[in-house]
Parts: C-alpha cells; structure tokens; sequence
C-alpha cells in the first residue's frame, strides 16, 4: 500500500531529504535502461499515483506532468545499449539510476532504491523490494523511468518500423521474436539476450 511510512521511517533517523529511484527497461531485448530519481515534499497526496505497472499508459503519461511540476526535484537518466553489452543489464540500471541521482538539483541526504540491491551509491540507501507499491517516492520515480523508456520505444519504431516497438515496447513478445528472424537484429537490440532466439533458428 503507498503511504508515507517509509519516509517517515526514515525521517526519524535524521535524514530529511528523502529520493525514489526506480528503473525501467530490464527486461526488453532492445533499447536502453531509464531510471529516474525523484523528490516529493514529504506527506504530498497526488491522485492516482501508484506503481507505473499498475496505471495505463494514458495515466502515466499523465502524472508524468504532474509529477514534475510538483516534485523537489527530479531527474531521469539512461544507459546505452552498448553499455548494457559492456556492463551487463543489473549494472546498468543500478548505474542509470545513481547517473540520475547525480542529476538532481537538490542532493538527497538518503535514496530508497526499489529491488533487493542498492550497491554503489555514494550516498546512504536502502533496497525496497515492491518499493513502488509502497513509497510515494519510488512510485514517482517509475512513472518517470517508464514513461521515458516508452517514449525511447517510439522514437526506435520511427527509426526501425518494421519490428514494432511501439506495441512491445521491445519486450519478448511472439511478433518481436518473429521480426527478429526475419530481419535479424538492429543495432539497437541487446546481443546477449537474442542468444536464445537466435539459437531457435539455427
């Protein structure tokens, strides 16, 4: 359930500068991982706000507004397609993420990371496993993260149409596997996870 218990908790230890962070795009065969990094005023109601899984797109795109507008700061950023090769995808989404800490205009004093791994912040963190459920914080940040991930999804199906990146949003879906043996990889898909999809043809 979201609520401010977490924060709150939080707060008690002294810290009063409180960020979300959340990525989105880990699991896609194509494109780069999106995490963002967001500070609400503590205890503020946004309506609908929730777990970006849990909204339509419509909805999401939405509070993608309000979230800005109403947020202490807030910051999104990628990793590359060649860095996630390099990297490997768990590195990368933890590294967009503490890229888009480093971006916020306000330095947070305490980060609360959605999963089960927070490693590599330079500032003191804690891993909340199904955090967007339950922090005003991370939830905000999941919308930012997906929101943007989404929109990079429709800017590579201008540029590669004939996979449909716009409906799958990269994911492993029966027509994307498809487009993929029929037309091989583009440069934007992710090598090390078409091994499977590719072994299937040979």
């Amino acid at each position: 359930m979201l609520n401010w218990d977490l924060e709150n908790e939080i707060k008690l230890q002294g810290y009063n500068v409180i960020c979300g962070c959340d990525e989105a795009g880990r699991g896609p065969l194509a494109g780069e991982v999106a995490a963002a990094a967001c500070i609400l005023p503590q205890g503020i109601e946004i309506k609908g706000l929730n777990d970006s899984k849990k909204l339509s797109e419509k909805k999401r795109e939405e509070l993608f507004k309000v979230i800005q507008e109403a947020s202490i700061s807030c910051a999104v950023a990628t990793c590359s397609v060649q860095e996630i090769e390099e990297y490997n995808i768990l590195e990368c989404a933890l590294l967009a993420m503490r890229r888009a800490v480093e971006m916020l205009d306000v330095k947070p004093e305490f980060i609360l990371v959605d999963g089960n791994i927070n490693r590599g912040f330079s500032l003191p963190s804690k891993a909340v496993i199904g955090g967007d459920a339950k922090s005003p914080n991370i939830a905000a940040a999941s919308i930012l993260a997906k929101v943007t991930r989404d929109r990079l999804c429709y800017q590579l199906d201008e540029k590669y149409p004939m996979y449909g990146f716009a409906k799958h949003k990269g994911y492993a879906t029966k027509e994307h596997r498809e487009a993929i043996l029929k037309y091989g990889p583009c440069p934007e898909h992710r090598s090390l996870f078409l091994r499977k999809i590719l072994n299937k043809d040979e």
